[in-house]
């Protein structure tokens, strides 16, 4: 069966589609360099929606730094440089937050407790997901979901893997819940996710009610089948609550999220940032589990090619040709 990555960016402007793509798919294609992964990435689609929120993308040519469209965080190879991959006392420290967090902002019903609170947060430091939320833009959320039920759509008869990155994937997780349940996905990877986050999962609760699903458990979405790894870096401020295992109960499949602690290398002129999606794509992790779904893909397409090649060699030569 052919198999295709569908990866799905996160929060704010990002330059044009077609860039982002390919900067997406040399970063896995550099973590296989890396990590030892001797395959080749099959087809890779980028479910591109940041032009339904920003008038034009971010540009790479920009040289204002002031300007809105100024580029300064593009794709750039890994330094080499890596951390220790342990950080016990920070771990300690999010556990702490993200149970605190839990207990201050969600009521026993899953609902949200000082709602004016966590909107200010919203606004104030999560436009584009206020806007997702938001009743008053509600076609926003429409528009953005549609995009990924057709990209899905297109790839009917092949093995899915989705690649959600930030609020990619609590874009990727309403989908699969609500518009697409009984499409089949073998691997649902999600990386420096706030599906954790109260406010998330408060929303994805009251989304649970208006579709009849029962709330008072938060699930995999029913369509994954073989597999849901979330990535997190401790440092990365929008997965501080990393372990998502403790939100997210099993499918009727049995499949709930395997949570990885993940050290993300991507750094631009000595700045560090622990939540750019091209540290995670190039992750030992990550490359392992994005090499299980290629898995034996690889190895059927040799074995075709070297049935052609002996088929060629096998073939009389058309003396009538010479």
């Amino acid at each position: 069966m052919k198999k295709v990555i569908i990866g799905i960016h996160g929060l704010a402007n990002k330059p044009e589609k077609d860039l982002l793509q390919r900067w997406w798919r040399d970063s896995m294609a550099e973590g296989f360099k890396m990590h030892g992964v001797d395959k080749i990435l099959p087809d890779f689609e980028l479910v591109y929606w940041a032009d339904i929120i920003y008038d034009r993308p971010l540009d790479p040519f920009e040289r204002d730094v002031k300007s809105e469209y100024y580029l300064d965080e593009p794709y750039v190879k890994s330094a080499g440089v890596l951390e220790e991959e342990t950080h016990p006392l920070r771990q300690k420290f999010n556990d702490f937050i993200s149970e605190r967090l839990n207990k201050i902002f969600l009521n026993e019903d899953r609902s949200l407790n000082y709602e004016f609170v966590t909107d200010m947060l919203l606004i104030r430091y999560f436009n584009d997901l206020e806007l997702y939320y938001s009743i008053q833009t509600k076609t926003i959320r429409e528009r953005i979901r549609e995009r990924v039920v057709q990209t899905i759509k297109k790839y009917k008869g092949y093995e899915i893997c989705i690649v959600a990155h930030s609020m990619g994937s609590i874009i990727a997780y309403d989908v699969l819940s609500y518009l697409l349940p009984d499409v089949k996905i073998k691997t649902l990877i999600t990386i420096g996710s706030p599906l954790g986050l109260p406010i998330v999962t408060a929303k994805i609760a009251e989304e649970y009610k208006i579709y009849g699903i029962d709330h008072s458990v938060l699930r995999t979405p029913p369509g994954v089948v073989g597999g849901w790894f979330n990535l997190a870096d401790l440092k990365d401020p929008v997965a501080i609550n990393y372990r998502l295992s403790d939100d997210f109960a099993p499918n009727a499949l049995g499949v709930a999220p395997v949570d990885y602690v993940i050290n993300n290398d991507y750094q631009i002129k000595g700045t560090k940032n622990p939540h750019k999606s091209f540290g995670y794509l190039r992750s030992e992790e990550f490359s392992g589990i994005m090499s299980e779904f290629i898995g034996i893909i690889q190895m059927n397409l040799l074995q075709k090619l070297f049935k052609n090649v002996k088929g060629i060699l096998k073939k009389e030569p058309d003396l009538k040709n010479i």
